[in-house]
């Protein structure tokens, strides 16, 4: 029973989804105006995860060919035989969709529903199966589900989203290619038996590296922008000190393009990211 749930957690990628969910508290927490009630905010909450979750398991159950040829993946359910890939399936994740979205449309409004619904899209037909096999910049398009995560957020408070929140969800969008090509270049060799054309497999580790250095360069100078637009010296903190911890890491990549620099640059992404997402949760309870 516990292995099966497990599993099932695995192939819905929760974690990912909680992370998910965080990017949505945060547009909503961005945005001026009044909170929303408890309960709108754990339906705001309830959505993004669920349909974060549906495109988590479209992408196991359409990638089990791929996954099954990369050690790091090889052990996934769909590809060990524990869950069967069947239609079923399908029909499970389409309904767990259509409930994120209806939740969101009758506890919020249709521009979050909207907002949810291109999310789990964009993550699961645009980069799944339409870009990841196709192209090196497959990742870079991923990163709209996250920002959509942040403008479902925003939309619970208003439809409009504020410059604040549509530079949130920019940040969003620069974050998750050196965040992923930090871990593409930890499994580069995988990647390429597996041919899937991620960035380091097609340039190269020393490419890749100034690569990422310039997206995080960005990426941070980006996140510090709100700061102009209504958040305080809370949030201001909290992207300089990510910001800076993520630079340094990549600079050190790009002086050692190896996978432990690599995999070193990858958890300092996760540290930005949270810091910020921290930041703008805190800040933005403050002044709400």
């Amino acid at each position: 029973m516990i292995r099966h749930l497990n599993s099932l957690t695995a192939v819905f990628k929760v974690r990912i989804s909680i992370a998910i969910v965080l990017c949505a508290l945060a547009g909503m927490a961005i945005m001026p105006g009044p909170s929303l009630p408890l309960g709108q905010t754990l339906f705001l909450a309830l959505a993004v995860l669920l349909s974060s979750s549906a495109a988590g398991a479209f992408n196991h159950y359409a990638e089990r060919d791929l996954d099954a040829k990369m050690p790091r993946t090889r052990n996934r359910p769909f590809v060990t035989g524990e869950f069967d890939a069947n239609r079923a399936w399908l029909l499970v994740i389409v309904l767990v969709l259509a409930g994120a979205v209806g939740i969101a449309a009758w506890a919020l409004n249709f521009y979050v529903a909207l907002h949810t619904f291109f999310g789990a899209i964009v993550y699961a037909l645009v980069y799944t199966i339409w870009l990841k096999r196709r192209t090196s910049w497959n990742i870079v398009v991923g990163g709209l589900a996250g920002s959509f995560a942040v403008l479902a957020g925003a939309a619970s408070i208003n439809p409009m989203p504020s410059p604040s929140a549509l530079l949130l969800a920019l940040t969003l969008f620069l974050w998750t290619p050196p965040h992923f090509w930090s871990l593409a270049t930890v499994m580069q060799k995988q990647y390429a038996d597996a041919g899937i054309p991620m960035l380091p497999v097609v340039v190269g580790a020393q490419k890749s590296a100034w690569i990422i250095l310039g997206h995080t360069i960005v990426l941070v100078g980006v996140s510090l922008l709100p700061a102009f637009y209504g958040m305080g010296p809370i949030y201001l903190a909290g992207a300089c000190a990510g910001g800076g911890y993520f630079l340094w890491y990549s600079i050190r990549l790009v002086r050692n393009p190896t996978p432990a620099e690599a995999m070193a640059n990858f958890k300092a992404s996760f540290v930005q990211l949270g810091t910020l997402l921290t930041a703008t949760l805190v800040d933005g309870s403050l002044t709400a």
